[in-house]
């Protein structure tokens, strides 16, 4: 086989995937949260079934609506309230992560979510890290080499970004990589919170913004043209700054300049799907902005609620839109580009783990 013909299901399993928008709290366990909430006397779940849980979190995200796709994070978010539940979903993340065939991770969670027990952010950072080193140890030993850092999101309808931009500055070297907000698009624009965007990009502190999911190019602009921020969360809604009626597709003003300028796309079909930015994945903006040579990077976002992973979004991709392992491993170097540590490390891991990694594989 070569690098331009199409993988197996095995061999997408086994290459080295990069991922960059992935939520903490999206990708729990489904026994994780049954066993949590027991210890801690939490009831409103609505099965104690791990395998009836699982569906229940797909079906309820298959709604079509992103306010309802967030809602179910009520179960997660109450399970994660105690330090020792943290490091547990932090290690459980990076260690399934890697049995998946991440090499290079980026989780993001929130971390005023998780203080209603008394866990200061601080608190929640820490405990965080520690579960991921703790998870990258253990994949280790299994045989997994996987690095794991953390991004923190601020919540767009409250009024906490400051407090976490001011951590991600003050963890920036023991292993949160950036900042991010999250939360509902509509009626809470990015320039919102453009002070502490301002105060990140003084620190010299890196940054993506939730932009273009549920809404439109208005959201996109503000993230990239008056917040300054390096990578868009989702972005998908680039698309239509793009003409496709005529012979040839013609790029607006907006798409011109994130395509000339390499501004990374966090693209996450699966999860588009549910909250109804596609109707299916063949369909998904994702393919004709591959071909057009966007920045375009493939994620998660949610594993639990979209019951997905980087290999089920590679076998989808390779399905729909007939990637082959040079596609998907321009996709993962896109990734690897786009990450938020230091050049020389994401050289390190391009060159000496997915390259090779593509080669061997493809090759069998």
């Amino acid at each position: 086989m070569a690098m331009n013909s199409s993988p197996t299901a095995d061999q997408i399993k086994r290459v080295p995937k990069v991922l960059l928008h992935d939520h903490l709290d999206g990708g729990l366990r489904p026994q994780t949260i049954i066993d949590i909430a027991a210890e801690i006397g939490y009831t409103a779940l609505p099965t104690q079934d791990a395998a009836e849980l699982a569906t229940w979190f797909r079906e309820s995200c298959d709604s079509g609506s992103l306010v309802r796709y967030l809602e179910t994070f009520s179960h997660t978010i109450a399970v994660m309230q105690r330090r020792e539940d943290i490091i547990r979903v932090a290690r459980e993340c990076a260690l399934d992560l890697a049995r998946d065939g991440v090499v290079y991770a980026e989780v993001r969670g929130a971390p005023e979510l998780f203080t209603e027990k008394g866990l200061t952010m601080s608190d929640v950072v820490e405990a965080t890290l520690e579960g991921y080193k703790l998870g990258m140890a253990e994949a280790k030993a299994e045989g997994h080499e996987i690095v794991v850092y953390s991004l923190l999101c601020g919540m767009r309808q409250n009024k906490r970004s400051q407090e976490v931009a001011e951590l991600v500055v003050k963890y920036r070297h023991l292993g949160v990589v950036g900042f991010d907000i999250a939360g509902p698009e509509d009626g809470f624009p990015p320039s919102d919170q453009k002070e502490t965007f301002d105060y990140l990009r003084k620190e010299d502190a890196h940054f993506t913004i939730h932009a273009g999911e549920a809404y439109g190019l208005p959201s996109i602009w503000e993230a990239i043209q008056l917040c300054g921020a390096e990578r868009l969360g989702h972005g998908v809604r680039i698309i239509d700054d793009i003409d496709f009626s005529g012979p040839e597709p013609k790029l607006g003003q907006l798409s011109s300049y994130i395509r000339d300028r390499r501004i990374p796309l966090e693209l996450c079909p699966t999860s588009n799907l549910q909250t109804g930015a596609a109707k299916s994945y063949a369909e998904h903006p994702i393919g004709r902005l591959a071909k057009l040579r966007f920045r375009i990077t493939l994620n998660t976002d949610n594993r639990l609620m979209s019951q997905t992973s980087m290999s089920l979004e590679m076998s989808e991709a390779v399905k729909a839109f007939n990637w082959d392992f040079t596609e998907l491993q321009r996709v993962t170097i896109n990734a690897m580009k786009s990450a938020f540590i230091p050049y020389p490390e994401r050289l390190k891991i391009i060159e000496s783990v997915i390259k090779p990694g593509y080669q061997k594989i493809a090759s069998e």
